[in-house]
């Protein structure tokens, strides 16, 4: 059954969850056999300066798996993945601003917990990240970021004989396919102590330094700012934001696909990156001659010259950007936006990459976010089907709700997408509608120009 057309409260409700209980003091899992002493260079694409946060996974189990046996797989696997045991630092050279990583051995923070709740009580809330989900994950009293291990992880016991099992990497260290290939290695690891990994890591990123001379040899108007105008950033901080969830099905994927008009064969992706970019703008509405983009990450491994080696596990993506002004976008069908992901798609060469990483070498830029969605997709990585001996997750997304988009994948369904972000609480029921108006047989209720429309200024 669709949850489209659910009234936005339905959908978002999400309840408290009580204090976690910590049996003793967390503690530092190192390589269960020496791993190699050095201090690894971070790329360009590794260590920007938006990517200086932890990625945070929330996976619900409805068996729990000893600590003991997580803590010694987790070991076991750190022989392999041991940059996760080392420490981030400022490194040498660009005033301090670029970090490199020392593989020490120091270790990854472990901790165990108990909380009174059971797993359905917890996917009764589980349509959204709540703030009482930040007690899932232990807080590392740190004074900056660098301070903080590279891996954090806590296995929180459950009064039903389930478990929560929530860990923090950090995305200098790790992409989203390093991530979820670290945790195929762990949880086999876990359930199979003697199993061979069938992929190794690969550590280096001297395959993506800068070029000498650097070679700007393409435009990058992910990483560039427009002119002076309104810009939409001010108005998504200025009030308090709500998380939004709509889970998409395989059939109402195929119905978007069907709706572009001429015929277009796109992905799943595209249709709804299109899909979601357009009703996000459709629910600001804002001025018709905004300059608008969608940013969303792109794995190149395979688009560099030669393709970076399996098991490469540092960052290999960069953010692939379609452009265009609110009303071309509005005032066009979902093929003219389509039209634009693929474009954007398509210049993301080994020449685009390379320009891009020269560029991060002359000047520390930052992602253009003034006016831009940002899609980062958690799909097609099988993150969904981590098992660590006691079956698969009955629930898998992050921690917390953010600012850009989120495409997870839907537990039971490898076709289907679900949709989470968080937007102003003003605007929260119209992007909900738009996102899911024309996917039912009924609408959710909500008047084509109605509520929360508090962006136009003219």
């Amino acid at each position: 059954m669709s949850t489209c057309n659910k009234p936005i409260d339905a959908m978002t409700k999400s309840a408290e969850i009580p204090d976690c209980y910590y049996p003793k003091e967390p503690i530092l899992v190192t390589p269960a056999t020496p791993t190699p002493a050095r201090t690894l260079y971070l790329s360009n694409l590794d260590d920007q300066k938006f990517l200086r946060f932890s990625i945070k996974y929330l996976y619900v189990f409805r068996k729990s798996v000893a600590v003991a046996a997580l803590a010694a797989a987790l070991s076991r696997a750190l022989v392999e993945y041991y940059p996760l045991a080392g420490r981030i630092r400022a490194g040498a050279g660009h005033d301090g601003e670029k970090f490199e990583l020392v593989c020490n051995g120091e270790g990854a923070l472990f901790a165990e917990a108990f909380a009174d709740l059971t797993a359905d009580k917890f996917l009764q809330g589980a349509r959204r990240p709540n703030r009482s989900w930040r007690k899932l994950l232990f807080r590392v009293e740190a004074q900056s970021f660098v301070d903080v291990p590279p891996l954090v992880v806590q296995v929180t016991r459950l009064s039903c004989g389930g478990m929560i099992l929530c860990t923090a990497i950090n995305h200098c260290v790790c992409d989203a396919i390093g991530t979820a290939q670290f945790l195929h290695a762990w949880a086999l690891l876990t359930s199979k102590p003697n199993a061979h990994l069938p992929v190794n890591a690969f550590h280096g990123r001297c395959l993506l330094k800068p070029r000498s001379p650097p070679r700007i040899e393409f435009p990058h108007p992910e990483l560039s700012s427009p002119p002076p105008q309104e810009n939409l950033a001010q108005f998504l901080l200025s009030q308090p934001l709500v998380a939004v969830s709509v889970t998409f099905t395989t059939a109402q994927i195929l119905h978007l696909k069907q709706q572009c008009v001429p015929s277009l064969k796109c992905t799943s992706f595209e249709v709804l990156a299109s899909h979601v970019w357009r009703s996000w703008i459709k629910a600001l509405d804002p001025p018709a001659s905004l300059r608008i983009k969608l940013l969303f990450s792109m794995n190149v491994r395979k688009n560099l010259e030669p393709e970076l080696p399996p098991g490469y596990s540092g960052n290999g993506f960069v953010l692939a950007c379609a452009e265009t002004s609110v009303e071309e976008l509005i005032s066009s069908n979902t093929y003219y936006a389509i039209k634009l992901v693929q474009e954007a798609k398509s210049r993301v060469s080994d020449g685009y990459v390379r320009s891009m990483i020269d560029l991060l070498e002359e000047r520390r830029v930052k992602p253009d976010l003034s006016s831009s969605l940002v899609i980062s997709p958690w799909t097609k990585l099988g993150l969904e089907e981590l098992d660590f001996g006691e079956g698969r997750p009955l629930h898998m997304g992050p921690v917390a709700s953010e600012i850009y988009c989120l495409f997870l994948p839907v537990i039971g369904d490898l076709h289907a997408f679900t949709m989470l972000m968080s937007v102003p609480q003003g605007i929260a029921e119209t992007f909900h509608h738009y996102c899911s108006k024309d996917l039912d047989d009924t609408e959710n209720g909500i008047a084509e120009n109605g509520g929360g429309r508090g962006y136009n200024k003219n």
